[in-house]
C-alpha cells in the first residue's frame, strides 16, 4: 500500500469547549449530610471541517440531586480536531462514534472531576464507558437507545 493511500487518523488539538457549573443551592446545599445521587448524561457530535478534518464533540452532563433539589450540575464539551485520511466514507461513521469519544473521554473526565472538586463537591471519578456498545446500540435501533446519548445513573 502506498504512502499516499495508507488510512491516516491523527490527534490535532483536543480542547474544552464549553464548561457551566451551577450551584443552585449556594451554602445550604453545603449543610447537606446525605449523599447526592448522581445522574449523568453523554452525547457526541461531529461534524467536517475540511477535506481531511473533523470536530467531534462530547458533552457530559452531571447533575447531582439531594431529594428534589439540585445540588449541582456541570455540563462539560470536550472537543477534538481530527485528521482522518484516506479512509471510506463507510468507515468514517465508527471512527467518529467510537475511536474519537473514546479519545476524548478520559480528558472530559477529569475536566468533570476538577470542576467539581473546584465547587467544594467530592471529585466525581465518571467510569470508563464502552463507546463501541453505545454506537451498536444506536445503529441497531434498539428502544433503549435515547435521542441526545444515552443516560447513565449512578449512585454516589
Amino acid at each position: 500500500m502506498s504512502e499516499a493511500q495508507q488510512a491516516i487518523f491523527s490527534i490535532e488539538k483536543i480542547y474544552v469547549k464549553d464548561l457551566s457549573l451551577e450551584v443552585p443551592g449556594g451554602p445550604q446545599t453545603f449543610m447537606q449530610s446525605e449523599q447526592p445521587q448522581l445522574e449523568i448524561q453523554l452525547a457526541h457530535q461531529s461534524q467536517r471541517v475540511n477535506e481531511v478534518l473533523f470536530e467531534v464533540t462530547l458533552g457530559i452532563t452531571v447533575t447531582a440531586k439531594l431529594g428534589d433539589k439540585t445540588a449541582f450540575l456541570v455540563e462539560v464539551s470536550q472537543a477534538g480536531v481530527f485528521q482522518i485520511r484516506n479512509v471510506a466514507e463507510a468507515d468514517l461513521a465508527p471512527i467518529l462514534g467510537i475511536g474519537c469519544p473514546s479519545v476524548l473521554f478520559p480528558y472530559a473526565r477529569e475536566t468533570v472531576s476538577d470542576i467539581i472538586g473546584r465547587a467544594g463537591f467530592p471529585p466525581v471519578l465518571l467510569a470508563h464507558v464502552n463507546f463501541e456498545a453505545l454506537f451498536q446500540q444506536q445503529h441497531a435501533g434498539q428502544p433503549d437507545a435515547q435521542p441526545g446519548g444515552p443516560r447513565i445513573e449512578v449512585a454516589h
